[in-house]
């Protein structure tokens, strides 16, 4: 896929260094569960953490800025390695939050991708050199996004944005070798 990829959506994509996700609809698929005694449930795609595992693992950060506080999501993310400092839960000023990541990192705008499914990523999205949404994104979001994933949140579409950035750096076919090769020796 990204070697088909137009030159200028290439040129978009080789300053990355930094994947920015919300959360309710990114992550997950957007449902809220509860459980009888009110604590919050969120199911998550392993598809979706294999990419931020590899990703993580090429060099390029992952971070969270997502509006709801929730023991799942921080469990989540801990249990998938994201730095403390680029988990951002419970934000009131995504745009702000995302200034504080991106200090911290060193990084720019341009350096950073983003994705968002819903009006309040907006702001985050609009900022990033790459904007990526899933598939059942708001429309008005999707509009504005310079990629609409082919899978819908926490079914896949965070392991297809990190296949696009680790393919566009060169890095994929070195992981699924790594991957091929322990395989055989296993059985």
């Amino acid at each position: 896929m990204p070697s088909r990829l137009p030159p200028n959506v290439r040129a978009k994509l080789d300053p990355i260094h930094l994947l920015v996700l919300d959360v309710d609809g990114v992550l997950t698929d957007g449902s809220l569960y509860y459980s009888a005694d009110g604590e919050e449930m969120k199911a998550f795609n392993v598809h979706d953490g294999l990419g931020i595992r590899l990703m993580i693992d090429s060099g390029i950060e992952v971070g969270v800025i997502t509006g709801r506080s929730s023991a799942a999501v921080s469990a989540r993310c801990a249990e998938l390695g994201l730095k403390e400092e680029l988990v951002f839960l419970g934000s009131r000023d995504k745009d702000a939050d995302l200034d504080r990541m991106l200090e911290h990192l060193g990084l720019t705008d341009d350096q950073m991708a983003a994705m968002g499914d819903d009006l309040p990523d907006l702001p985050v999205l609009g900022r990033a050199g790459f904007a990526f949404c899933p598939a059942d994104a708001a429309p008005d979001v999707a509009a504005k996004c310079d990629h609409v994933c082919g899978k819908g949140g926490g079914r896949g579409a965070v392991r297809e944005a990190a296949e696009i950035l680790l393919k566009t750096k060169g890095k994929w076919t070195g992981l699924v070798e790594g991957w091929s090769a322990a395989g055989r020796g296993r059985r």
